[in-house]
């Protein structure tokens, strides 16, 4: 059975100012349809740590801010758990050595560190994704789509997301598992559990004269 890996990079434009939403469901299953994989997984990755990687329902509802209903939720969700950098020393982050670190590296000033909530919310969603391949397909379901979240508005700038498929090229046969049965995950109590106590008599005393009425 032939095994086989194929890695792509994604390149992205994020707006700055709000946080970008990148739809890139068409392009990952562009990627699994070329890299000829019948059966593995697909992981999608951000290259960035204020850049997270979700699969989520398409709202195709969309507003004035360029975003879905459901993505807009999402940010105000986030915007109340984690408000938005708007004024210095909101958060202990940047500290005056990461300032000064990011002046080393020629960053364009010292506004573009002035990003924790980007970092703090790609916390919560995490930078990766791992979806199964079945017969070349990913199995994302019905409605769901691949997004690539830029949390990081201070400014415009150019992102990437990193996409490895790995898997066989042949089929793998029947993936039922336990012959496709159910299975059942509801507790299950034991006899002991469900023995008769004397308390019980209160109750049932009760029904049993309701029941004469």
């Amino acid at each position: 059975m032939e095994f086989k890996v194929v890695q792509k990079e994604i390149k992205l434009q994020s707006r700055g100012w709000i946080p970008t939403f990148h739809d890139i469901s068409k392009e990952v299953k562009e990627i699994v349809a070329e890299a000829g994989i019948r059966n593995g997984t697909c992981a999608v990755v951000s290259h960035h740590t204020t850049c997270c990687v979700m699969i989520q329902e398409a709202s195709h509802d969309i507003d004035s801010f360029d975003l879905e209903y459901l993505q807009h939720d999402l940010l105000d969700i986030m915007r109340k758990m984690i408000p938005d950098f708007a004024e210095e020393h909101q958060y202990r982050h940047p500290g005056p050595v990461h300032l000064q670190y990011g002046r080393y590296v020629n960053e364009p000033g010292d506004f573009t560190s002035m990003n924790t909530d980007g970092h703090l919310r790609s916390v919560f969603f995490g930078r990766s994704e791992t979806i199964t391949i079945k017969d070349g397909v990913l199995d994302l379901g019905e409605f769901a789509h691949i997004y690539f979240i830029d949390w990081d508005h201070v400014r415009a700038r150019p992102r990437q997301a990193n996409v490895t498929v790995m898997g066989t090229t042949e089929d793998v046969g029947d993936r039922s598992f336990n012959g496709g049965e159910v299975v059942n995950t509801l507790r299950k109590y034991t006899p002991e559990e469900k023995e008769y106590m004397p308390q019980f008599d209160l109750q049932l005393k009760a029904r049993d004269e309701e029941k004469k009425q």
